[in-house]
């Protein structure tokens, strides 16, 4: 074989490989449901990063008949801001092992961010939100909105 031959399979193979790893990595795209069924997240891609936004609520008035608001933020001007659209995910990047880290979780609830950790798992999605180290935290299992 030439080398300019061996340059081509070279570059096809890289190519190949990287395509497969991008594929891997896009397969947590889609909505996935928490636990309680209540709430969908929207998982998208903004340059190489994962993101998160909240798509579907059951419920989503407070008990005035309005839209939720997020309203348990720290910061005040973001109190009015709607929980529908809200981002709850944020920067994750994917380590090659159907793994998702480096990413922030956002839980209106409380008003808190925690540092968090996702690992895809067939139609499940373990989502590990933590403060300073993954051991003190807490997991959810969220599942694939079909």
């Amino acid at each position: 074989m030439t080398r300019k031959t061996l340059a081509f399979i070279a570059i096809f193979v890289i190519f190949s490989f990287y395509q497969a790893i991008a594929q891997n990595a896009d397969a947590i795209l889609g909505s996935w449901a928490n636990p309680s069924g209540e709430d969908h997240i929207l998982i998208y891609k903004r340059g190489n990063k994962y993101f998160g936004k909240l798509d579907w609520i059951k419920m989503p008035n407070d008990e005035t008949g309005k839209p939720k608001t997020d309203k348990n933020n720290p910061d005040e001007k973001l109190r009015t801001r709607p929980e529908w659209g809200l981002e709850l995910l944020k920067d994750f990047s994917f380590n090659g092992d159907n793994v998702y880290e480096d990413g922030t979780i956002y839980d209106p609830k409380n008003g808190k961010t925690y540092s968090c950790k996702m690992t895809l798992e067939g139609t499940s999605l373990k989502i590990r939100g933590y403060i300073g180290i993954s051991l003190f935290g807490r997991s959810e299992i969220w599942t694939r909105v079909k």
